[in-house]
């Protein structure tokens, strides 16, 4: 990000598939944060991966099997979850729904 940008409306970013049923959009960005959200149909799953940015993720919509470090919990909308760098992580929907997670620095990856 080149310019300074302190707002982001909705639809002002497109939606990218990244699997069946499951979709990303970046929200807004600055090299050091990033705001992210995922779109998951029921029972779609993001897969255990690790990466060495910090996350914390809001479920704003649905139900989710999340599991961190071996350790799995479900967290429903309204709930949250921190990822400290590098551990294992992943969820399953448990219905159709929403996380908007925010990553620490931001995910070059994603751009």
């Amino acid at each position: 990000m080149t310019e300074r940008k302190f707002f982001a409306q909705p639809d002002e970013t497109a939606w990218t598939e990244l699997a069946p049923g499951n979709t990303r959009r970046v929200l807004i960005h600055t090299p050091e944060l990033m705001q992210v959200e995922f779109g998951f149909e029921k029972g779609a799953v993001g897969a255990l991966h690790s990466h060495p940015h910090i996350q914390v993720s809001y479920v704003a919509e649905g139900s989710f099997e999340v599991t961190i470090d071996g350790v799995t919990e479900l967290v429903r909308q309204g709930g949250s979850f921190i990822v400290p760098s590098g551990l294992q992580h992943g969820v399953v929907a448990l219905e159709k729904g929403r996380l908007v997670d925010v990553f620490t620095p931001h995910r070059a990856d994603f751009l």
